[in-house]
């Protein structure tokens, strides 16, 4: 059993997978907390991109945030917009969830679209909110709390291409890492 992400075309038909990489196997400093996504769950061994309308689109989920080498993959591979749909815990969405995206779309010039669970779960678990949608200058586009919404924002592939000529930090890139070689 894998934490699968699913890309489905307009026509309905599946158009891509990606399964997690980075399972969530961590207990919390201060002991209130532990969470083993490994007894139930196989971590996945690929990257994954995807061809949108809208644009080149890198899948992630939830823990795979804190790898920021992932995203520099994916933005390697051509994605301009990452997926990041989460369930991130009270306590690490409070600490880290909105510096988190804003960083990994700063560093790779890239849209962020994270969609997180919110609100109180069977046995207590809280999970922290805080859906939104992140330019790749670091500004929050759209942003919601708690609860079901939905979170708009118009994405601007030229802008963002013209950022990346203008600003090539990407291109100035000296170092790879071991994550690339999945795919090879």
């Amino acid at each position: 059993v894998y934490a699968a992400c699913l890309v489905y075309a307009p026509s309905g038909a599946c158009v891509a997978r990606y399964d997690k990489l980075h399972l969530f196997d961590v207990d919390f400093p201060d002991g209130t907390e532990s969470y083993r996504e490994s007894d139930g769950y196989l971590p996945g061994d690929k990257l994954q991109t995807v061809a949108t309308d809208v644009g080149c689109l890198g899948l992630s989920i939830c823990y795979d945030l804190r790898f920021p080498e992932l995203y520099r993959c994916l933005t390697a591979q051509g994605a301009e917009l990452l997926s990041v749909p989460s369930a991130f815990t009270k306590a690490t969405g409070e600490a880290h969830w909105e510096v988190l995206l804003r960083a990994r779309a700063i560093e790779n010039l890239a849209y962020v679209l994270a969609a997180n669970q919110g609100g109180t779960h069977a046995g207590g678990r809280q999970t922290y909110g805080g859906s939104m949608i992140v330019d790749p200058w670091g500004r929050i586009m759209a942003r919601l709390g708690e609860g079901c919404g939905i979170a708009v924002a118009d994405i601007d592939l030229e802008k963002l291409r013209g950022a990346r000529q203008r600003f090539p930090a990407l291109q100035h890139r000296r170092i790879t890492t071991s994550t690339e070689a999945l795919n090879d």
